[in-house]
């Protein structure tokens, strides 16, 4: 063993951290051969045993192997995505191809392969637990879909493709990080600031701190959470228009950021990837393991929220004009404007002012009020580890502890933007739970709220909230997950079903005992007013057509680029075409254009798969319903069943009979669309 690497050495902090501050990007790589290389010995040792393969010396053995390597991947993607710096973005593009050549060698191993098919075959005579057979079932799949049926020339073709993905995949997330980070309009006057309210200049000001730039200084980034403010409230349109430009150009243009060509080439390689399998496109063989299965049930399901959505968005539009005559203003309505008069037409109609609302929703206390939940539903405790340091200062840990005081794992939460830390929100795991290793999980969330001026809590729009709660909701799933075998663990489901666990968490969020117990004035205390709450669920539905042709649009383009045999020529122009097909109204736009949609292009994850939040959105709307309907949103029963159905269960059960085992039911669609306030648009 190494002693003069941290990576390689046993990692003694609290929870089995490794002690982060001794880290230096150049360990990964010495680490990563290592690790490598005891992970090959191993499974050449499970698949050369002379003894005939049983689901101990093959399935469970397969499922125990690697754990080094395990660990270090975790590590490595999660400093990568939270704590990068120009000499870890180096590491990443070095190992990115031998990484995913690693995982070609595995899963197309022809030794291991065989013992594995030798069981699938004999699977119903083994006398198998139901989540054993799962195990095999999965396992055996995840063989066959990375190419371990091939010809040996085949083979050859996909590893080689897996490892350019890799490699091209890494440098599109490392573009679009550069493309974001780079970016700083700075506001020197007060002409500049005109319209911003408290929170967005503290916002600004503090973003100016954290890039070095000294007191008495703005600075809008791109960071969603300070990027949409300042166009909701900012009275300069010249400022929103640089800001908006800048936002959705992310990736599209012809400098050392250009995703353009980035993304053809990835998608004529995940066309090639599919062709090898035998499927006309890959929007077919990544849905093939989904629960959706076909590209005809994704289409139906956009198609079902598509129009009602257009007609939401005309009424909201109708709004915003009004909202701009009386202002006086008579330029046409661009897409940098929307945000500004829908916030006036919003103040107007419903006399809420985000300005008003945020200083009831310090972070601190939301933090709080999900934990609350938590405990309230599955009896969970939070316990503060102050002394557990993370990889960053802002990471905050907590001891997780069942109802009766044992423990359950580690949380860890990341709340703030940074310039090294990629956009978005999302959860991951540093350690996945498994009765068979004894592993405990630790559970990491990341979100990008604009930090709070020096001296002031950060406070959060409700759209925030929902985003904390959302990732809280991903984190219970990995936290509860409770399952013999490491690979059906947590988060590891079907890509359409592991938005469920978290969207449906988003519901309690909203619930006025919630917030009528954690909404507090951040100086008064003063709980959130009965008036003001009543305002807030009045505005609740107000632009949900803009908001979900956004997202709808985003699932389309995708949808259609994975759905060609070859990729085309002009990414841009191709997305342009597809949206006018829709008619999609041009002030709307996309939540993530092609030039910098991480979903689909900075790994395969969400690749032909971003329908899938509005497909958990019919099974959340749907399964909160259980506890509408049973008169209490914390009714012991129904929370009980959906730990043991739902959160508990990882990928141990297939999930349309996990959702039924919960709902006694398949579910409807008819919850979501009231949800989104679209039932009166399809009348």
């Amino acid at each position: 063993m190494n002693t003069a690497n941290p990576l390689m050495q046993a990692w003694t902090g609290p929870h089995g951290l490794p002690t982060f501050a001794d880290i230096a990007a150049a360990h990964f790589q010495p680490a990563f051969e290592a690790a490598l290389a005891e992970h090959r010995a191993e499974i050449d040792a499970i698949a050369a045993q002379p003894e005939p393969p049983s689901f101990a010396n093959t399935l469970a053995a397969f499922d125990a192997s690697g754990r080094q390597l395990t660990r270090l991947q975790h590590l490595f993607y999660t400093l990568g995505a939270s704590a990068t710096s120009p000499e870890l973005q180096a590491q990443q593009r070095v190992m990115a191809g031998p990484l995913a050549a690693h995982d070609s060698a595995v899963y197309m191993h022809q030794g291991l392969f065989q013992r594995v098919d030798a069981l699938f075959e004999q699977r119903h005579t083994l006398g198998l637990t139901a989540e054993s057979l799962r195990l095999l079932e999965r396992v055996h799949l995840d063989f066959v879909r990375a190419g371990a049926r091939l010809a040996p020339a085949a083979r050859e073709r996909y590893a080689a493709v897996m490892a350019q993905l890799a490699e091209l995949t890494t440098r599109f997330a490392q573009n679009v990080l550069a493309a974001e980070s780079g970016y700083q309009l700075r506001l020197a006057t007060e002409a500049e600031l005109a319209g911003l309210p408290g929170f967005v200049r503290a916002a600004a000001r503090q973003a100016a701190r954290d890039r070095g730039l000294g007191d008495g200084v703005h600075v809008i980034t791109l960071s969603r959470s300070l990027i949409v403010p300042f166009l909701s409230f900012s009275a300069r349109r010249d400022l929103r228009e640089q800001a908006w430009r800048a936002w959705v150009g992310r990736g599209d243009d012809t400098g050392a950021t250009d995703n353009r060509a980035l993304c053809a080439q990835i998608l004529a390689l995940r066309a090639e990837q599919a062709a090898l399998h035998g499927h006309a496109c890959y929007a077919d063989f990544a849905l093939e393991d989904t629960m959706a299965r076909r590209q005809d049930a994704v289409m139906d399901l956009l198609q079902r929220v598509w129009q009602p959505a257009l007609a939401a968005h005309a009424r909201e539009r109708e709004a915003v004009l009004g909202a701009m005559a009386a202002a006086g203003a008579t330029h046409a309505l661009q897409a940098w404007d929307w945000r500004f008069y829908a916030e006036q037409a919003r103040r107007a109609r419903f006399e809420l002012d985000e300005a008003e609302v945020k200083p009831y929703f310090a972070l601190d206390r939301m933090v709080a009020a999900m934990f609350d939940c938590a405990s309230r539903l599955f009896g969970l405790q939070f316990k503060p580890r102050p002394d557990i340091a993370g990889y960053h200062a802002d990471v905050r840990a907590y001891e997780v502890l069942n109802a009766d005081g044992t423990l359950r794992g580690l949380f860890l939460q990341d709340n703030f933007a940074r310039p090294t830390k990629r956009s978005g929100a999302w959860m991951n795991a540093l350690r996945n739970q498994s009765r068979a290793l004894g592993a405990k999980p630790v559970i990491l969330n990341n979100n990008n709220f604009a930090k709070g001026g020096a001296g002031e809590p950060t406070l959060l729009s409700f759209d925030d909230v929902r985003t904390l709660f959302h990732e809280f909701g991903h984190g219970l799933h990995g936290l509860l997950s409770d399952v013999e075998h490491e690979r059906l663990a947590g988060t590891q489901v079907l890509r359409d079903f592991v938005e469920l666990p978290s969207q449906l968490y988003e519901h309690w969020m909203a619930e006025p005992a919630v917030l009528k117990q954690f909404a507090r004035h951040w100086q008064t205390d003063e709980p959130l007013p009965d008036a003001l709450l009543a305002k807030l669920q009045a505005a609740r539905q107000f632009g949900q057509g803009y908001e979900t042709l956004r997202y709808t649009a985003s699932a389309i383009v995708d949808m259609a680029a994975h759905a060609l045999p070859e990729a085309p020529a002009d990414v841009v122009g191709f997305e342009r075409d597809t949206l006018a097909r829709w008619g999609l109204p041009a002030e709307v736009g996309m939540n993530h254009r092609m030039t910098h949609f991480q979903h689909l292009f900075s790994s395969a994850g969400y690749a032909a798969g971003y329908y899938v939040y509005l497909w958990a959105e019919v099974l959340d709307c749907d399964a909160f319903d259980a506890f509408v309907e049973a008169g209490d949103v914390f009714e012991p029963a129904v929370a009980a069943r959906l730990r043991e159905c739902i959160y508990a269960a990882g990928n141990s059960v297939e999930p349309g009979a996990a959702f039924r085992a919960f709902r006694g039911r398949d579910p409807v669609v008819e919850p979501m669309l009231k949800d989104r306030g679209l039932l009166q648009a399809t009348a």
